[in-house]
């Protein structure tokens, strides 16, 4: 078996790696860091949670272990689609370089320019950025990229669903082209193969793991909602969340609960503290130290059920993660994949259960085409389905109806025989009404001019 001591790496990193506690790399560790050492370029396609990261920090800093770095012209440069997955790397940086000097700036948003640019200004060994901050500060010209001796492009298949492609390819023509490329993916679409045969030079493929397999320690099961009123929906899906995270009892130590919009993970965080689950939510629009306190704070513990949307879904290192809840079918099967690698990883087990209505049944489908396999169907704890009890109930009538009502009621019934009187004799004086038994004048009240009593035939004649 392959240890870390047999892949040629710094004696410093070996130590830091030593210190957090790894002997023995993971498959894709093991296929990449030789020829990233080497300076090949490297293509590493791997499922979410087998240890992509350290596969191209461990390299990039036993490479960067001699030299210094310049002003405003980083060494090497790591991009990440998401704030969240950027920091994680910028973690692993600190984890293996503690015994090295090499300095590094972590460039996303939510962040003052000022701190970054000052840091920028130092000259930094290692750069690691989202695409649309690191191209705001080049074209603030406070960032020179033609320094870049190492690239690392992290979840590519990402970056390609977040759009930002066009940047990449950008930032690419902005770098050197003697430079070092690793590129990693969970999957391989054909806009990435496309990038991959233009901007790297014969590298080294490792693929450890068919594309999109979901790993084999993960438990997985999908409840059946029946379909209702669609305004209810929501309702019963959430009820059933609970009657799950319930069923599931002391085995639940923590979970992330994934939605497929901004707007259900605030209802779904809302709704589990409402009754008194320990719940926080996750997503874009959060301020970026919101974000960072929750994941902390899930991290520590202190928050037990975590519901996010796919921002979440990529790069968290969180390996103690129990379960998963996919409160919405993912729109895209590979993106089943990479929210169920959030529970099983480092070879835990874990469980995934995923909510599904009646229209989700296609993208369910596609899901277990995906994967190839049926994904095993639970029962549903919850007996009676909240939407199909409202049906149920009889329609509620409005005030004025009931109101209505209640006079017909009250009102006692009319002699048969006053239904027999002429209309003349029916009639009487009131409201709008002539004083000679004509018809209603509706609208004028008792004041009723006597001009406009009258009939055409006698104005003519007046």
């Amino acid at each position: 078996m392959t240890k870390f001591n047999d892949l040629n790496l710094n004696p410093k990193v070996l130590k830091a790696i030593e210190e957090a506690g790894y002997e023995t790399p993971t498959p894709i560790q093991e296929g990449a860091i030789p020829p990233a050492l080497e300076g090949r370029d490297v293509l590493g396609i791997a499922q979410t949670g087998t240890g992509k990261t350290a596969s191209f920090t461990l390299p990039m800093i036993t490479l960067l272990a001699r030299g210094r770095a310049r002003a405003r012209m980083p060494r090497s440069l790591v991009l990440c689609p998401t704030r969240e997955l950027a920091a994680q790397v910028a973690e692993n940086f600190d984890t293996y370089t503690k015994h090295l000097k090499l300095t590094k700036a972590l460039l996303i948003g939510g962040v003052s320019f000022k701190e970054q640019e000052a840091l920028i200004d130092r000259g930094v060994d290692v750069l690691i950025a989202t695409p649309g901050r690191l191209l705001d500060h080049f074209e603030r010209g406070k960032l020179l990229l033609t320094g870049v001796q190492i690239m690392v492009v992290d979840e590519a298949d990402r970056m390609l669903d977040m759009g930002f492609i066009p940047d990449i390819e950008r930032i690419f023509s902005l770098t050197p082209f003697t430079r070092q490329t690793l590129f990693f993916s969970a999957t391989m679409a054909p806009e990435i193969e496309r990038i991959t045969d233009t901007f790297l030079s014969a590298p080294a493929r490792i693929e450890v793991a068919r594309q999109a397999t979901a790993s084999e320690t993960i438990e997985q099961g999908v409840v059946m909602v029946k379909g209702g009123r669609r305004d209810r929906e929501g309702s019963t899906k959430r009820k059933v969340l609970r009657a799950l995270i319930d069923a599931e009892g002391d085995k639940c130590t923590n979970a992330i609960i994934f939605c497929n919009r901004k707007t259900d993970v605030d209802i779904t965080a809302k709704s589990l503290k409402k009754y008194g689950y320990n719940a926080a939510p996750i997503h874009g629009d959060l301020d970026q130290s919101q974000r960072m306190k929750t994941l902390d704070g899930f991290r520590d513990g202190s928050v037990r059920l975590l519901v996010a949307s796919d921002v979440a879904a990529r790069g968290l290192d969180i390996p103690s993660v129990s379960h998963v809840f996919n409160f919405d079918v993912p729109s895209h099967p590979e993106d089943y994949v990479h929210r169920i690698g959030r529970t099983g990883r480092a070879g835990r087990e874990g469980k995934a259960i995923t909510i599904c209505s009646a229209r989700d049944e296609k993208a369910l489908d596609a899901i277990e085409k995906l994967i190839q396999k049926e994904i095993p169907r639970l029962d549903n704890p919850v007996q009676a389905e909240p939407a199909e009890a409202e049906d149920k109930k009889p329609e509620k009538k409005s005030r004025a109806s009931t109101r209505k009502d209640e006079v017909k009621k009250d009102k006692p019934a009319k002699d048969v025989a006053s239904n027999d009187k002429p209309a003349k004799e029916k009639r009487g004086k009131g409201r709008g009404r002539r004083d000679d038994g004509g018809p209603a004048v509706v609208g004028m009240g008792d004041h009723l001019p006597s001009f406009i009593a009258l009939s055409f035939d006698e104005r003519r004649a007046g």
